[in-house]
Order: structure tokens, then C-alpha cells, then sequence
């Protein structure tokens, strides 16, 4: 038999190997109601990149975003317009662990492949349709996951795999989509390869890639 110390040092270990995945899958739990976000210090706390109202000022304006429902116009070089609804522009979401934004497409509009390092995604088609996926992880042989999305389907992108969205209707497409984190971060595939300051040595992409160097040197002056 194991001494009682042995016993209890064993479980503790064990609720740490439980909890620890938890407590590194999503942002860390607030210990107060709210900690409304602002940029600069009045006697306050920095958390999570920012300063933290005196919770006596807060009022509904810090929890309220209007707006959702206008159509932006898509009008980039991959045919999206993204509103971001972040603790940036939304106080009240700072510490909360969550985000949001509306996705406009024009047709054939995209939201090309990219990861988000610090948070899955669910999106909801709101209008039109899209044709929208997920790439597994090496480890899984890189299986392409995806579907056809109509009017009130959801997908969900897990944290850190490449996924994107297409618009494949014949006209504008709406989607919302929210992440378990207040800064999911972004890492678009294209721009992070081919538009990276400095550039990468085209002659290292190209062996990556098995492309000629003059073609990622093209790629490079499109980013």
C-alpha cells in the first residue's frame, strides 16, 4: 500500500492532468462580473491587453453593438467585407472569452484559408449560399472536410486547423460567425507564405511548393 502522502500527491496530479487541457483550450475565466476594456490606465488593472474600467462607470453601452443588420458592400480583392465585433469595439467583451463578426460576400466572394491559433469558430449562413471546410492536421493524412452551406446551417472550424468559406450562389451571401476567444488571432495562409516582411527565399517556397522560383516570385509581388 502507498503512504497517505504518496496517495494524495498521486490525486493531485491527477485533477492537474484533468483540469490543464481545460484551462489551455479557451481565454482565461474572469473572477469578477466584468472588466470593461478601455486603453489607457485611471487607476485601473491591465488585463488581457487592457485596462479595466471602474466597474461603478460601466453602464449598458460597454454590452451593446448595433449594426448587424446593414449589408456592407464586398468590394476587396477576394470579394468579403468583415465586421468585427471584438473587445477593440465592444469593451464589454474584454475578459468574456468570446468574439463575433458578420461576413459579406459578393459573388463568388471568399474568405480564403486561414487558422485561427487561439480559437474554433462556428459560422451560420444567414443568406445565400456557401461552399465552406476544414483541413485536418497531418497526422490525419490532411482530410479535406467540407459542405454546402444554405440559409441557416452552421459548420464548425476547430482551433488552429485551415478552413474557408466561398460564396457559390448567385448572389451576395451573409454569414455570422463567433470564436471562443477575444482575440482569436489570424493567420491567412496566401498572405503569411507569400507576403511575409522579409520575404521568404523563393527558392526555399519553391522547393515547398514544387513551383518554379519565378512563380512564387510572382506570387510574393501580389502580397
Amino acid at each position: 500500500y502507498l503512504p497517505m502522502r504518496s496517495l494524495i500527491f498521486l490525486a493531485i496530479l491527477s485533477l492537474l492532468a484533468l483540469t490543464f487541457p481545460i484551462a489551455i483550450a479557451s481565454d482565461p475565466s474572469p473572477v469578477q462580473d466584468f472588466c470593461v476594456g478601455v486603453n489607457t490606465p485611471s487607476n485601473g488593472v491591465f488585463v488581457n491587453g487592457k485596462f479595466c474600467k471602474d466597474p461603478k462607470l460601466a453602464t449598458i453601452d460597454d454590452f451593446f453593438f448595433t449594426g448587424l443588420d446593414r449589408q456592407r458592400v464586398a468590394s476587396n480583392a477576394v470579394g468579403t467585407n468583415v465586421t468585427a465585433v471584438f473587445a477593440d469595439n465592444l469593451p464589454g467583451l474584454n475578459t468574456l472569452g468570446i468574439a463575433f463578426a458578420r461576413v459579406d460576400y459578393a459573388p463568388n466572394g471568399l474568405i480564403p484559408p486561414h487558422t485561427h491559433p487561439r480559437a474554433s469558430e462556428f459560422l451560420i449562413v444567414q443568406e445565400g449560399s456557401l461552399y465552406a471546410g476544414f483541413v485536418s492536421s497531418d497526422q490525419d493524412g490532411n482530410r479535406l472536410f467540407c459542405k454546402i452551406l444554405n440559409k441557416g446551417d452552421l459548420i464548425v472550424f476547430p482551433v488552429g486547423l485551415i478552413h474557408f468559406h466561398v460564396n457559390v450562389g448567385r448572389g451576395p451571401a451573409v454569414a455570422f460567425t463567433a470564436f471562443n476567444s477575444q482575440n482569436p488571432g489570424l493567420i491567412t495562409i496566401a498572405k503569411t507564405v507569400f507576403g511575409s516582411n522579409p520575404r521568404i527565399n523563393p527558392n526555399a517556397l519553391a522547393k515547398a511548393f514544387q513551383l518554379d522560383p519565378r512563380i512564387v516570385m510572382s506570387l510574393q509581388t501580389k502580397f
